[in-house]
């Protein structure tokens, strides 16, 4: 008996330590500066660096990247939360920032200037500027994020318009911009020009792939954000090549993701504004192989609800009425994913559309035949498509 007590109490103390509440690691939260937002953008030294170093408070270093963190303070027991270098000491957030060429040694360089360790497990979302990213490479710029292990896998990575600290500010009160960034993405459902989430680990797995891609593209104006189009990243470069606006996102979405809400608008008679939303939709990319002769045929069907028409002050139910509009929403989507199709092979020349994973699945000879130069080759193969519209109710006004 003694002995099965002996047992049970060397599995039950080590379990009990595994599983008691709090951190791995001896830190207290309110002993740790908690950075829920990371944005890297090109060198630009603060007011605060320009004159420490005037003091000659440097070290040897190239102005490359200008990294920021921003940070949750911790709350104190008034009900304020305590914060460094923040203007506004009941602000929800603060943002800092140094600049380097290395960007572990500009998070060691943040130990010289905060008394709070910092900590990246709770990190939400990381904002790379478009103009870094032209510079250098993904691989390049984040090699030491995908290396701590300090930092989540699986927070959101998006590119900026302009400066990545621009989305890092806010006028409203109480909100903290790299938590609302990452709710932004569960709008899915409601809008088809928000693409599927990259986070950092399909991000590291989309560079691996060597095959090009996008991520979503933030921009602000009067310190409010908005999602807006998506970051050409080329796969052989792994830079940012160009932007997908928001009607070409559109037109993407109906191949390459689920079509999970938004809407299609278009004209009728005399320039009278009708809007259909979807609500269930399918899409096949299908690979054809002739020879050495190698095409694409898309077919999109879709069904949703006429939930606007400015055209008559009764909507008409009559079924040819439908079909007319039927017509006319196909077209609209025809335009959109023209459009798109026609950015990606003649203007970019990269295929971000996922047709190089259909001919890999269906072809896997002819793609180890042309998976080196893909890019290349996919900007001269022939691409048709069809789309197929259905009106199957007019919302809730009419029944």
């Amino acid at each position: 008996m003694k002995r099965y007590l002996l047992f049970v109490l060397r599995i039950a103390v080590p379990m009990s330590l595994v599983l008691n509440t709090g951190c791995w690691s001896s830190n207290e939260i309110e002993d740790v500066s908690v950075y829920v937002g990371l944005a890297i953008d090109v060198a630009q030294e603060s007011k605060f660096e320009q004159g420490i170093e005037k003091q000659g408070a440097s070290y040897p270093k190239h102005n490359v990247l200008t990294a920021t963190v921003q940070i949750v303070p911790p709350v104190t027991g008034k009900g304020q939360k305590q914060g460094g270098t923040s203007s506004e000491p009941s602000s929800a957030y603060i943002n800092e920032k140094l600049t380097g060429d290395s960007l572990i040694q500009i998070f060691r360089q943040f130990s010289l200037r905060r008394d709070r360790p910092l900590i990246g497990h709770h990190l939400k979302v990381i904002v790379v500027s478009s103009e870094l990213a032209k510079r250098f490479s993904l691989e390049q710029i984040f090699d030491f994020v995908l290396r701590d292990n300090d930092i989540r896998p699986s927070c959101l990575v998006l590119v900026s318009h302009r400066n990545a600290l621009e989305s890092f500010s806010t006028s409203e009160a109480g909100e903290i911009p790299a938590i609302y960034l990452a709710g932004l993405v569960k709008n899915r459902y409601r809008s088809n020009k928000i693409i599927p989430p990259v986070s950092l680990i399909k991000l590291d797995s989309r560079m691996q792939s060597g095959t090009s891609f996008l991520l979503q593209n933030v921009i602000t104006s009067e310190n409010e954000h908005k999602f807006s189009g998506a970051g050409i990243f080329k796969g052989s470069t792994k830079k940012w090549i160009g932007e997908l606006n928001e009607f070409d996102l559109e037109g993407l979405s109906w191949f390459s993701f689920d079509v999970i809400g938004g809407a299609v608008k278009t004209y009728a008679h005399e320039g009278y504004t009708i809007t259909y939303e979807p609500k269930r939709s399918n899409s096949k990319i299908i690979p054809k192989v002739q020879g050495d002769d190698i095409s694409f045929h898309i077919k999109v069907s879709s069904e949703g609800s006429l939930m606007e028409d400015w055209s008559f002050p009764e909507i008409p139910s009559s079924e040819e009425y439908m079909r007319e509009l039927e017509k006319l929403f196909e077209k609209q989507v025809n335009k959109q994913i023209q459009q798109v199709l026609y950015k990606m092979q003649h203007v970019y020349r990269v295929d971000v559309g996922g047709f190089n994973e259909q001919l890999r699945i269906k072809y896997p000879k002819v793609w180890n035949r042309v998976k080196e130069d893909w890019d290349e080759t996919f900007s001269s193969i022939p691409i048709t498509y069809e789309v197929d519209m259905n009106i199957t109710d007019f919302g809730s006004s009419n029944d």
